[in-house]
């Protein structure tokens, strides 16, 4: 629903998105700094376990920004865009969702194929599948995959903000940005 009286989204999803893009940046980073450490010691385990748990918190808040969408006004983008543009603003949302719930679920499937245990502190969570390897090497090609196209997707996301407004002028990209009063 959209609600074109409303100047901007409520301060939870505000919260929620920018929540996600420092979750999501630091499971990316850990990612790619496990790579610093050779394999099999106890730095490149720290960043697998730090990545995984961070996963999981993105997975968390995904489906908690759901929720929260579910019961918000959507504010209007002004001017309005083109309805070109309001369909693939729509089909990339739907995208950045679906990263954030499957990234996450791939990587707990292939943790499970593997035979891993998926911890949290003080919680194991169950395995998904049975181990095989060969399902394992599946599922992380899948998540590698999924991974490569989340740099591309969120960095397509960024600089649309950018693009609306610097170039649009329009106000799309102050509807996310929270607001802060000054003190008289």
């Amino acid at each position: 629903m959209v609600d074109i009286d409303t100047p901007r989204f409520n301060l939870p999803l505000i919260a929620l998105h920018w929540l996600t893009l420092i979750v999501l940046a630091l499971a990316y980073a850990t990612s790619e700094l496990r790579e610093v450490f050779p394999k099999g010691s106890a730095g490149r385990e720290s960043m697998m376990n730090l990545h995984v748990m961070l996963g999981l918190i993105v997975f968390g808040i995904a489906w908690l920004r759901l929720l929260v969408r579910m019961f918000s006004a959507t504010p209007a983008v002004r001017p309005a865009p083109p309805p070109w543009q309001e369909t693939l603003a729509k089909l990339a949302h739907v995208a950045l969702y679906g990263l954030m719930l499957l990234l996450p679920l791939t990587g707990w499937l292939m943790l499970s194929a593997e035979g891993k245990p998926v911890d949290l502190p003080g919680w194991q969570l169950p395995a998904l599948i049975t181990p095989n390897r060969s399902i394992a090497d599946g599922i992380e090609d899948v998540h590698e995959a999924l991974a490569s196209a989340g740099y591309a997707l969120i960095g397509l996301h960024a600089a649309a903000a950018l693009f609306h407004h610097y170039v649009l002028r329009d106000n799309a990209l102050r509807l996310m940005l929270p607001t802060f009063r000054r003190a008289s």
